[in-house]
Order: C-alpha cells, then sequence, then structure tokens
C-alpha cells in the first residue's frame, strides 16, 4: 500500500471493491495540512489504477471527518507563506497558485473515473467541506456538523461547490452567515445523499457502495462523466477561478487582515469565537485603525 503523512488508502477488508481513503490526523481532527491535498490526488490515482476497486470512500479518522485547514500557526505567528503575505505589496498571483493546485488535488476526486463517496460524521468545516464536496455522494451522520464560518470573515469556498450541491438560494444563505448545519439538514436540503444515526453510519455507507461496486467500471465512468460534463457547461471551472482569487482577497483586504492580526495578538480561537459569535466583524477604516492598534506578538 502507499504510504502518506496525513492519510492512508487500502482496499476494504471485505470488499476489495471498495477502496477506503482515510484522512489520519485525528490529533488535529484531520486537518488540512500543506501535504494533504497532494496526498488526496496521488491516493485517488493509485486507485485508478487499481483495476479492481470500483468505488471510494472517503472518511476521516477519530472524532470527526475534517476541522479545514491547520491555520493556527499562519493565523498566529508573523510568517509569510504564499496564502498569508504581510509583506507589500501582496502578491495575488502568488496566492492564487498556490490555492488552486489545492483545489486542483481535491478535484481529483470529483474528475476521478469511479465513484466517491464522502462519509461524514463529526465535523466537516471550512476547508473539510471541500473534500467533502468534491466527492460525488456524501452520507452523513445525523448529528454531523457541515458548514464554511471563514465566509464571515478571512475565508471563500474555492471548490465553490455549494451552489452546485445546493442551488443558488441555499448556497447564499449558508455563503452569507457562515452557519453550520447538521447531517440530517443537510441531508433534508439534498446536500447529502443520505443521513444515518451515527453508529448505523459506516453500515449504511457501505451498503450503498457496495450496490454501486456491481456496476461494470465503464458504465460508472461514462455516468459520471455526463453528469460532471453537466457541471462543467454550467460555469464549474470558471466559478472556482473566482473564488479562488477571492478567497486570497479575504485574507489580504483590511478585514481579513484584522481577522489575523487579532489572532496574533489575542489567539486563534478567540478571533474565531468573534468570527462565529454574530458580532459586526470591522470593516475598512475601523478594521485599519484596529490593526495599528494591534502590533504581531514577536514569532514564537
Amino acid at each position: 500500500m502507499p504510504e502518506y503523512t496525513s492519510l492512508r488508502i487500502e482496499p476494504d477488508a471485505t470488499h476489495p471493491r471498495i477502496a477506503r481513503l482515510l484522512l489520519n490526523r485525528p490529533e488535529r481532527l484531520n486537518a488540512i495540512t500543506d501535504a494533504t491535498p497532494r496526498e488526496i490526488r496521488q491516493a485517488v490515482e493509485w486507485a485508478e489504477n487499481e483495476d479492481a476497486i470500483h468505488v471510494i470512500i472517503v472518511e476521516g479518522a477519530g472524532k470527526g471527518f475534517c476541522g479545514g485547514y491547520d491555520l493556527s500557526a499562519y493565523a498566529e505567528r508573523h510568517i509569510e507563506h504564499p496564502c498569508q503575505q504581510e509583506k507589500q505589496p501582496w502578491a495575488p498571483l502568488e496566492d492564487y497558485a498556490a490555492m488552486k493546485r489545492n483545489t486542483d488535488d481535491f478535484m481529483a476526486l470529483w474528475r476521478c473515473r469511479k465513484p466517491t463517496i464522502a462519509k461524514v460524521h463529526g465535523a466537516a468545516v471550512a476547508g473539510g467541506t471541500d473534500i467533502a464536496l468534491c466527492c460525488d455522494l456524501m452520507t452523513v451522520a445525523q448529528d454531523a456538523r457541515i458548514g464554511y464560518m471563514p465566509t464571515r470573515v478571512w475565508g471563500c469556498p474555492t471548490t465553490a461547490m455549494w451552489t452546485f450541491r445546493l442551488g443558488p438560494m441555499r448556497a447564499k444563505q449558508l455563503m452569507f452567515t457562515g452557519d453550520v448545519i447538521s447531517g440530517q439538514q443537510a441531508a433534508d436540503w439534498g446536500l447529502a445523499t443520505l443521513a444515518a444515526p451515527p453508529a448505523e453510519l459506516d453500515a449504511e455507507t457501505l451498503k450503498l457502495a457496495v450496490r454501486i461496486a456491481g456496476v461494470p467500471r465503464s458504465h460508472l465512468a461514462m455516468h459520471k462523466l455526463v453528469v460532471n460534463q453537466i457541471m462543467e457547461t454550467a460555469g464549474l471551472a470558471q466559478a472556482q477561478t473566482l473564488a479562488t482569487v477571492f478567497d486570497g482577497i479575504t485574507r489580504h483586504n483590511p478585514e481579513g487582515l484584522w481577522f489575523r492580526r487579532y489572532a496574533q495578538t489575542h489567539g486563534f480561537k478567540a478571533a474565531v469565537e468573534w468570527r462565529d459569535s454574530g458580532r459586526p466583524i470591522p470593516e475598512g477604516d475601523e478594521a485599519r485603525a484596529q490593526i495599528e492598534a494591534m502590533p504581531p506578538p514577536a514569532e514564537r
């Protein structure tokens, strides 16, 4: 089996036509590292090249599916990174190239000729939803938590999948509020294929995967390509380009810089609590004034 730093993939123990791709950083709620997107692509490519495999289940180890990008270091520390630059002027094309590469890697799940199923328990939030929504199907625990809270400040979902999965009104509702919905609500809205009690989620997901795995690989690939082509024709690639550009802007405009400076001064947890509380986010000149009043701490 191939070996990775943030995940693992192998055939299911009892159903060799099904591969299990496990996000495997449970101590960090499977948070996304710089290596994770590339490793997802590599794992998917491995499964594509295994003729015995017909379906890929993507799941998370430990308490949840994926808590998003591992951002605390970028938010709290004064470090340069292609996706968080304090130097002036900001280099947007460097930011775009780095984030677009991540998006393209997550989209390996969508492009793969074999069906992919995200099995979500616990939290699938922020960047974790990019992974889940790039899968073809999504099964969820009824008590799972799904959402993209950084739409309130410091983020824009680069895969742009919310509208294609939910429709424009529901997508706007979640993007405008940054709210998190339950797994049951996700199923009721049509975001998830099915919702199950937590203890039954794996069995229900496996039942669905086994049913799909009995179909010839060629048929699965053709059906998937037809549906994907409709999404492409509807403008998926263009939407991802715009969303990835906007994601960089949200991290470098006055509001985004305020969020990072607040995290540097008060800690990432405090910044997230403000973001998610519903309190107004400082904007424009107010944000600039607070930035000036909160010098970043020395790098630890």
